[in-house]
């Protein structure tokens, strides 16, 4: 068998009312803590109360979109105003990555723009991040286990990636309550990146064997689960999802991922377009383009398991999976790449933005612009 080796938080919480249960965990963090929310914070009052009843002085940085160079830099700075000892996270993937970001460069001396990928130097952290705990609230990045950061650059239209393996939380508390009554549209669109972030790392040319066993695992309870929730609301179904999203960070951050997430972040820093509504629309159409570009065996093997898995869980044909998965998303409200608002020129860029990208170096083939252009063609 072929050495690999795997990293993930340092401990992981699963469960309904784990959230509750970690208070004390949270609160052991430090006596000073900054509390990354989303939009409306009072979502994380009863958080707040609780590290407060624990004597624990709390600094709440509200996050209302996904996170910039802006962004975390003023983040960073609330956090040395505060002069916390750790970052804690309440909400969905934007706020973790937010969160872990903040955690690792409000120690650093060097700017930001030192450590960021592709736009950057990509120059490892010089020094430990704060410890940082994440219980997030959609199922879908898994960015609780992922030792990376998201972080839009405007100057460069792109969204590029904090890196160091030190940027894992030391806790991470998956407690699906949290993701009960989510918006349809946040579902929808989280979910199904939550599904391709167990496929990609599948078909990854990085797989090994126990991301293997994560991902056969978890794809079929995806699918399942994303087609449950949109029919109605569904505690177990939350549960699975919430289960799939964390199985997804723990492939990604092991195995990588490939061209869907390779396309989906120079899409995302040329529009205004939400990463889990582009990872959904371009899934089957990934997909589809190894298919065809592919002649590994195992490959293939690994796309047929896939497609059946689909079927399985739409209906249909398995050589029809591709098409049933994309009519099946619209169907349920997605919309395609046109209706994001992404245009034919920012689609020409992310064709050529792409090949540079980190998540490509996993797809299991190398596709050129031409094939990227047609797949993003067939998403619009």
């Amino acid at each position: 068998m072929t050495p690999f080796a795997f990293a993930t938080a340092g401990m992981i919480r699963f469960g309904r009312g784990e959230a509750v249960r970690a208070v004390p965990a949270l609160a052991a963090l430090g006596r000073r803590v900054l509390l990354v929310t989303g939009a409306t914070p009072a979502r994380a009052d009863w958080l707040k109360d609780a590290l407060d009843a624990d004597g624990v002085a709390v600094t709440v940085y509200s996050v209302g979109k996904e996170p910039d160079v802006a962004l975390i830099e003023a983040g960073v700075a609330m956090a040395q105003a505060a002069q916390v000892d750790a970052v804690i996270s309440v909400g969905g993937g934007a706020v973790v990555d937010a969160g872990k970001a903040i955690a690792a460069l409000t120690p650093a001396t060097r700017p930001m723009l030192d450590h960021l990928e592709v736009v950057g130097k990509g120059l490892p952290l010089e020094a430990m991040p704060l410890p940082f705990a994440a219980l997030p609230t959609t199922a879908g990045t898994g960015a609780e286990v992922t030792k990376n950061a998201v972080i839009a650059v405007p100057d460069a239209q792109r969204k590029v990636s904090l890196r160091d393996p030190r940027m894992l939380p030391v806790l991470a508390v998956v407690d699906p309550a949290l993701t009960d009554h989510c918006p349809r549209g946040v579902t929808l669109a989280s979910g199904l990146d939550a599904v391709t972030q167990v496929i990609e790392p599948y078909l990854s040319s990085k797989a090994n064997p126990l991301t293997d066993a994560i991902c056969r695992d978890a794809i079929p309870k995806g699918l399942v689960a994303i087609r449950q929730i949109m029919a109605a609301e569904d505690p177990a179904a939350r549960d699975a999802l919430a289960w799939v999203s964390l199985c997804g960070g723990l492939a990604l951050a092991n195995s990588g991922l490939g061209v869907v997430h390779g396309l989906a972040g120079p899409l995302g820093g040329l529009s205004n377009a939400a990463h889990g509504a582009i990872c959904g629309a371009l899934l089957p159409h990934g997909m589809r383009t190894n298919a065809a570009a592919g002649e590994d065996p195992v490959l293939q093997s690994r796309i047929a398991e896939v497609q059946g898995w689909i079927a399985q869980a739409f209906g249909g044909a398995p050589d029809a999976a591709f098409d049933v998965l994309h009519d099946w998303s619209r169907s349920a409200g997605l919309p395609g790449l046109d209706a994001l608002g992404i245009s034919d020129a920012a689609r020409a860029q992310a064709a050529r933005d792409a090949v540079s990208s980190s998540s490509m170096k996993a797809n299991p083939v190398a596709l050129n612009e031409v094939q990227l252009s047609e797949l993003m063609e067939r998403a619009r």
